[in-house]
């Protein structure tokens, strides 16, 4: 069973190559790379089944063990793997959509959809990795192609943002590099279960700056306040598939970075404190600047950023309940935010702009548009009973339960962030959405589309997100448990006997 655990990158490294030698012909390009990820969607969906019923799957690819890279899926990397396959196949059926919009203008079409595999295969390549230089590669993977996609087009203010973008980037990969060297030194391995035993025999004062060093590097990736200054910046300039992808994806990489690190190689140094201040700073200075927000894809920025503090939260509370809610509050906004991100596109497309002062009566001139934005936007916000009050509730209980004056501040801080979210979606409900409508008088839309005309296929990848969403909420209950279960294996050694099982030590 643990030969499937290639496949996720496999798959779509085999499809980007296709879809680029596919290049003159984009119908057979889009077949082909929605086949493959509808390939790695039942692939990640066998492995939670097989994960749930037999445990821990490790693979060292051409059996060199120790020496050799090992995949590794346990119930936290199958449930990640499949909600990211899942978005990821949403996504790329709303993009089909603009293909044929883009084609008459200069936005290289032919490259997207190798450039989209390739960003998959980096993904899965993420959450499978059992070493951290294959962590390191898989990373790499997905921001190669974040580059080429959030430039794709070649305007002046998306080269200017993925400037930015590019340069953050690489200085979080060498200060990655620069740990790996670090530990390789004090250790002689990169393999997340034998560091977690080899640093259980080193002096704090060696494991400590490594573990510091290891945050900051995925603090940057996660945009984990003060280190999330780059994303609001950087997100708005790409076309709406790629925001939707990066907002739903890529900080959650970082996320998850962080949330195996501590347990697999740090669990009995969880550097609570610190990151309980972190989270607190990132769900408050996040949802404030989203308040200050008059147009769309910033004001989504600002709530990427600060729920993101929700997840560090769960992580940082380190019991088996923060780290339940940790990873449902996860799972329930990767598919919340990216659906959102769709939404905000198809607004652009329709009215032309995302600035709320250009906007107005969206809901009475497209019904269907209003109920897209305000099933996930209230999702975002925690109303119940849908998915994302779950997670919310969740973080509370496990703060509540520690009572720690710091985890006391937490539980204040995400009612606060949660009642501020509810106000931002509401401003932008009662201006984008009420009132007198503004459709028209301002000309084609950023992205070069008519004002007024949504193609069927972007409503229909949109509206497969939002259903994705309300899944979660219907299936919260089993949900929950399979996230109890994995939580209380990350907190075990199920992990860690999986990967060594007849290796070295």
């Amino acid at each position: 069973m643990n030969n499937l655990l290639p496949l996720p990158v496999l798959l779509p490294m085999l499809g980007a190559a296709l879809t680029l030698l596919l290049g003159r012909r984009p119908r057979a390009q889009r077949a082909v790379s929605i086949l493959t990820l509808v390939a790695v969607c039942a692939v990640a969906g066998g492995l939670i089944w097989i994960t749930d019923n037999y445990g821990v799957q490790a693979l060292w690819v051409g059996a060199w063990a120790p020496l050799g890279v090992v995949l590794v899926a346990d119930r936290l990397a199958a449930l990640m793997l499949t909600v990211a396959s899942l978005v990821t196949l949403g996504v790329l059926i709303y993009s089909t959509g603009q293909d044929e919009e883009e084609v008459h203008r200069e936005t290289p079409v032919s490259i997207f959809h190798p450039t989209f595999l390739l960003l998959s295969a980096g993904v899965s390549d993420a959450f499978l990795a059992g070493d951290l230089f294959n962590l390191f590669v898989g990373f790499e993977m997905l921001l190669f192609a974040s580059y080429v996609l959030l430039t794709m087009g070649g305007t002046g203010q998306r080269i200017s943002a993925g400037s930015i973008y590019v340069v953050i980037n690489l200085v979080s990969s060498l200060l990655f590099l620069t740990a790996l060297a670090v530990i390789y030194a004090a250790t002689g391995t990169v393999n997340m279960a034998q560091l977690n035993l080899r640093f259980a025999d080193l002096p704090p004062d060696v494991t400590l700056p490594i573990q510091l060093l290891l945050l900051v590097v995925f603090a940057i990736k996660a945009a984990v306040f003060p280190l999330s200054f780059w994303l609001p910046d950087s997100y708005p300039t790409a076309p709406a598939p790629v925001t939707a992808v990066f907002a739903g994806l890529l900080t959650k990489v970082g996320v998850y970075a962080i949330l195996r690190t501590q347990t697999a190689i740090f669990p009995d140094r969880p550097l609570t404190d610190l990151l309980g201040w972190a989270a607190l700073a990132t769900m408050l200075i996040g949802i404030l600047g989203a308040v200050a927000q008059s147009e769309i894809k910033r004001l989504l920025s600002f709530t990427l950023v600060s729920h993101i503090g929700y997840m560090i939260f769960g992580i940082a509370l380190a019991t088996p309940a923060g780290l339940s809610g940790a990873i449902f509050y996860t799972a329930h906004h990767i598919t919340v935010q990216a659906s959102l991100f769709l939404v905000a596109g198809l607004i652009e497309r329709f009215g032309g702009s995302t600035s709320l002062d250009r906007l107005g009566g969206l809901a009475s001139l497209s019904p269907v548009l209003g109920v897209l934005f305000f099933v996930p936007a209230m999702n975002l916000a925690g109303i119940p009973p849908l998915s994302g009050f779950v997670g919310k509730l969740a973080l509370l209980g496990a703060g509540v339960e520690v009572g720690t004056p710091l985890a006391w501040a937490l539980v204040a801080g995400s009612v606060l962030t949660s009642l501020l979210t509810l106000y931002t979606v509401a401003k932008v409900w009662n201006r984008a959405f009420w009132g007198t409508p503004m459709l028209g008088p301002h000309g084609p839309s950023d992205d070069g589309a008519v004002p007024g005309r949504l193609p069927g296929i972007m409503v229909a990848g949109t509206a497969a997100l939002v259903l994705l969403g309300l899944t979660l909420t219907l299936v919260a209950g089993p949900l929950y448990d399979y996230v109890n279960r994995a939580a209380l294996g990350l907190l075990g050694n199920s992990y860690i006997e999986a990967v060594l099982s007849g290796v070295v030590r």
